[in-house]
């Protein structure tokens, strides 16, 4: 298969220059690598102009209601496990309206992967700030600036006991394509932060790491196994010094690549993989790629194991047996 067979029919509908153009491509190239047929796979979605996704993936897909998407992926992976299911969400469908949905799919650990594309605005409805745009936006719904503190997804995600977090940018598109066959292959709720651009109501959101030289400096991109190196000559990398995160020069104070972190994604223990997961400018970098990927029992796995283990035990065979069964009055 190629990135060719994932594509629909139909035309995409995002504004010319939209970030969301590269993580449609991405995703349809993520698709072909992974390999999974068309018929076994699900796009789900909210509303939103992520939301859109499943208009132009050549799959099964399901366009719900505003902040559901998480909620129908659920009840779908569960009653057909045997389907791949990707949820298509916003800052706005995924932590505002959908926010409840979002952090119980995590603690339930479904085997679902969730693009949360975060342009930090409301696009589709026309530009008003969103629970990620930082405190003193000003948008049209907060003309002389928002008074509120955003929400910062990974920090939901490690909150709710995620068991698998990944960011990317759009611009980028070998970083995103790994991340979204990391999370297919992940077995458990795998959310992909997908820093993308609005270019009409919000430009230059991500800035700071959208150019490839800005990207190179202000970013580390974290591979599992890798020393965590980023720069544009490869001469920064991140220590731990007295449990804190710190940036160093590589031949400065007698520092080697020795000294620099090894990214472990699957480490257990999530606090260093929070600590990166919130590094923000301009004191680090922007951690991109797979910042955390562990294995836990999926819900949907003990769910459907569990109905296996009652019906093995059950003698009740009809639904006139099961009546039988339950309490019942005359009347």
């Amino acid at each position: 298969m190629t990135a060719q067979d994932f594509k629909s029919d139909q035309y995409v509908r995002f504004c010319p220059g939209c970030g969301d153009h590269a993580i449609v491509m991405a995703l349809t190239k993520a698709m072909a690598e992974i390999g999974i047929p068309r018929h076994q796979t699900a796009v789900i979605s909210g509303i939103g102009c992520s939301s859109r996704m499943p208009h132009y993936i050549n799959t099964y897909g399901f366009n719900t209601i505003h902040g559901r998407g998480a909620a129908i992926a659920t009840g779908l992976k569960t009653s057909h496990p045997e389907l791949t299911v990707w949820q298509m969400t916003g800052d706005g469908d995924c932590l505002a309206i959908g926010g409840n949905h979002f952090i119980h799919s995590l603690r339930r650990n479904i085997d679902i992967n969730v693009c949360l594309f975060n342009n930090r605005i409301y696009g589709l409805t026309k530009g008003q700030y969103s629970p990620t745009s930082p405190k003193g936006f000003v948008s049209k719904s907060s003309p002389f600036g928002t008074v509120e503190r955003p929400f910062r997804p990974a920090e939901l995600v490690f909150g709710a006991r995620g068991t698998f977090f990944a960011r990317t940018v759009d611009v980028d598109m070998p970083t995103t394509v790994d991340c979204l066959v990391s999370a297919a292959k992940h077995k458990g709720t795998s959310v992909v932060e997908c820093l993308v651009n609005c270019v009409i109501f919000n430009n230059g959101a991500h800035s700071y790491i959208s150019s490839k030289d800005d990207r190179a400096e202000h970013a580390v991109i974290l591979r599992h196994g890798e020393p965590m190196i980023f720069g544009k000559e490869h001469d920064k990398g991140l220590v731990l010094e007295n449990g804190e995160l710190k940036v160093v020069k590589i031949g400065e104070n007698g520092i080697t690549q020795a000294d620099i972190l090894v990214h472990d994604a699957h480490c257990q223990d999530d606090t260093l993989h929070k600590k990166l997961a919130l590094m923000s400018a301009p004191d680090f970098p922007i951690a991109l790629g797979v910042i955390r990927d562990v294995e836990e029992e999926t819900y949907d796995e003990a769910v459907n194991r569990q109905i296996k283990q009652v019906q093995e035990k059950s003698s009740i065979r009809t639904f006139d047996q099961l009546i039988g069964t339950l309490e019942h009055w005359e009347i």
